[in-house]
């Protein structure tokens, strides 16, 4: 007895090939591609049987599977008892000419191929694709029952059986799989499909919420899910079993699937995730009037949410409109096959947590992504203000030592070709554009030259900053204190921003790193000019990246603590508290880059925005006790530190750089 399997390399097909290897006699010739040929020596190898799988060169696109005239022969000299076609395109979001070429053509050769070895008969592989929009039960002696087949992959699933029903010179038997997921033994899938694009999801929420929290979600109805061995197993036996020729089985879950709400929690609980405990039922949703739900999520605003909601978690919009099955399927043909030989599909809950492992393990998208910040920076522009000295020049050397180029902007000329030279001098390279960034025009002026000098401007880090600690008593005929903090670290950041929004608009790219402060969420005394110019970038940032994010243009803000740099450098109390380098400093700045998330937060941040949020007029009288405790320095009174030996010109030098960050 020979076997002839196309798809032998394919999930469900090497199942099948193990299955007849173990269970049967008899070669097993299989299709392969030329340049398949060592994907198919290394199945050859785990399977072990070398000696009994013989390769037949072919393609599936071309006529009779482009087997040759030679082959042929070969192949019914063999005696080819059984052909299983199980090569086609299984997926739902293939294009239609892909479709077309693997499910259709692809089965007009193979019925052509089995007619031409004299096969003694022809196992397609099928699906409940074909059953379309039908409503009700499904049986498996239906085909044509008028049902709508809404995609490619319906259609060209419907199509091919069609042509094995219609065309076969030889006796047929059709199988229609159910949503086929990884084995349950081992949990081992190759591709990301059906439920699995909703595992990204999952994870996402395992990492932002803890186990217990219950969710709400919308129920899409009624799936079936089975394991590839199950399939594999069920063809093998129906396969032999004599006198079903001419007929279709049913591979799928003989309890009548599971609610899609139920499959993912299931999952969710094979991975630790939070369930949903709360299900909008489809049935309130279709109880709309016709057109209305549609009609709705067509919205620009509706639409455009589902739709940035379905791409940052992977899940293609065609998946979605198909996860609920109008249909439930009969199997009583199939159940009756395999009475008494124990072939049955397990509970979904006896191997969800194989599939979930394997998946997390060796299919995560996640982790064959390159995430360093070599990746992310290299070749790339990076505009960095407040880049001759400090924190800003920090960065610039380590985005140019990953391979970005920075654009150095800061008010003195020679420190920045300074910094400059340090990175040529390390084989980077750099740009040097001298500007004061109090000068809205000068920042105009800077970018209209950037942008004609460089091709493009990929990122922006707004570092640059005045920082003033100065009571609002002191402060009482010193409001220009408030003008040019607010100008420089307010203004003209998003002076910067919005003179290069039009070109990282047009490119529909474009990231906005804004250094923002520690104090923008603990409110510490005598920093109100400055806070303040802080919080203002911190909610316009907000507002913005909102209106953006559609342009795949994103904002990270970073509030960032005490930073050693010389803009604290008049506040000698300073030096009893813990500070970070501007080494440190930059470290943020690059992770910023690499990762692009909202915000970066240090954990004193965090805990002093949520104690204000909760017990304000308490937070006001701990921080009234640190403002008595702590009174202004000496350089904020415009006095000498008695504790300071400071000539006159070193004290004049301290007034005149008080406050200022470049």
């Amino acid at each position: 007895m020979g076997y002839f399997v196309t798809g032998a390399t394919g999930f469900i097909g090497r199942h099948l090939v193990e299955v007849l290897l173990s269970e049967r006699e008899g070669d097993v010739h299989v299709l392969v591609r030329e340049s398949s040929t060592g994907r198919l020596d290394a199945l050859v190898e785990a399977w072990g049987r070398p000696e009994r799988v013989k390769p037949v060169i072919g393609d599936l696109t071309l006529p009779r599977l482009g087997v040759s005239d030679a082959d042929v022969a070969t192949l019914r000299d063999a005696g080819i008892e059984h052909f299983f076609h199980l090569a086609a395109v299984y997926d739902m979001t293939a294009p239609e000419e892909r479709n077309q070429a693997a499910n259709v053509d692809g089965t007009r050769g193979a019925v052509a191929l089995a007619a031409a070895v004299s096969a003694g008969c022809l196992h397609h592989a099928s699906s409940i694709a074909v059953a379309g929009d039908f409503r009700g039960m499904f049986r498996e002696d239906f085909f044509d029952q008028g049902q709508k087949l809404p995609t490619p992959y319906h259609r060209t699933k419907h199509e091919a059986e069609r042509i094995v029903r219609e065309q076969a010179e030889v006796p047929w038997r059709v199988y229609r799989p159910a949503i086929v997921v990884g084995s349950s033994k081992t949990g081992e899938m190759d591709k990301i499909d059906g439920p699995y694009y909703f595992f990204k999801g999952i994870q996402k929420i395992r990492h932002y919420l803890p186990e217990w929290v219950p969710l709400a979600g919308p129920e899409l109805g009624w799936t079936n899910i089975v394991p590839v061995d199950y399939v594999a197993a069920a063809m093998d036996h129906i396969a032999h079993l004599p006198g079903l020729d001419g007929q279709a089985f049913h591979l799928t879950d003989t309890r009548g699937g599971m609610r899609s709400g139920d499959v993912l929690n299931t999952f969710a609980r094979a991975a630790h995730a939070p369930q949903l405990a709360l299900r909008v039922d489809k049935r309130l949703t279709d109880a709309l009037p016709k057109g209305v739900g549609s009609m709705l999520m067509q919205l620009p605003a509706l639409k455009g949410m589902r739709q940035a909601f379905l791409d940052d978690l992977g899940i293609p919009e065609e998946v979605v409109a198909h996860v609920g099955l109008t249909a439930r399927f009969d199997t009583r043909d199939t159940e009756r096959a395999l009475a008494g030989t124990g072939i049955e599909v397990p509970p979904l809950e006896s191997y969800a947590a194989k599939l979930w492992d394997h998946w997390e393990r060796t299919m995560d998208p996640d982790l064959f992504r390159d995430r360093s910040f070599e990746h992310a920076v290299n070749g790339r522009t990076v505009v960095i203000t407040g880049a001759s000295t400090g924190i800003g020049r920090a960065a610039a050397l380590k985005v140019a030592a990953a391979g970005g180029i920075p654009l150095l902007v800061a008010r003195t000329r020679e420190k920045l070709e300074e910094a400059r030279d340090e990175i040529e001098a390390a084989g980077g390279a750099a740009y040097v554009y001298p500007t004061d960034l109090a000068d809205l025009d000068a920042i105009e002026a800077t970018v209209k030259r950037m942008l004609a000098e460089h091709a493009a401007i990929d990122m922006l880090v707004n570092n640059a900053g005045r920082s003033i600690r100065r009571s609002v008593a002191l402060s009482l005929d010193r409001f220009h204190d408030y003008e040019r903090t607010m100008q420089l670290n307010y203004f003209g950041a998003i002076k910067m921003v919005m003179c290069l929004l039009p070109h990282m608009r047009e490119r529909r790219f474009g990231h906005v790193v804004n250094v923002s402060s520690i104090g923008a969420q603990t409110n510490p005394p005598r920093f109100s000019a400055y806070v303040a110019s802080k919080a203002a970038l911190d909610a316009w940032t907000r507002v913005v990246s909102s209106e953006l994010i559609g342009d795949n243009i994103s904002f990270t803000t970073i509030h960032m603590p005490l930073v050693r740099t010389a803009m604290i450098a008049p506040t000698k109390m300073y030096d009893a508290f813990p500070t970070i380098t501007p080494e440190e400093a930059a470290d943020l700045i690059c992770e910023a880059i690499r990762s692009k998330p909202k915000s970066i937060n240090t954990r004193l941040g965090t805990f002093g925005e949520v104690a204000y949020a909760l017990a304000p007029k308490a937070v006001d009288q701990i921080l009234h006790t640190a403002y008595k405790v702590f009174p202004d320095s000496a350089a904020a009174k415009g006095e000498q530190d008695p504790n300071e030996k400071a000539s006159v010109e070193q004290i004049a030098m301290a007034n005149l750089m008080r406050g200022v960050h470049w």
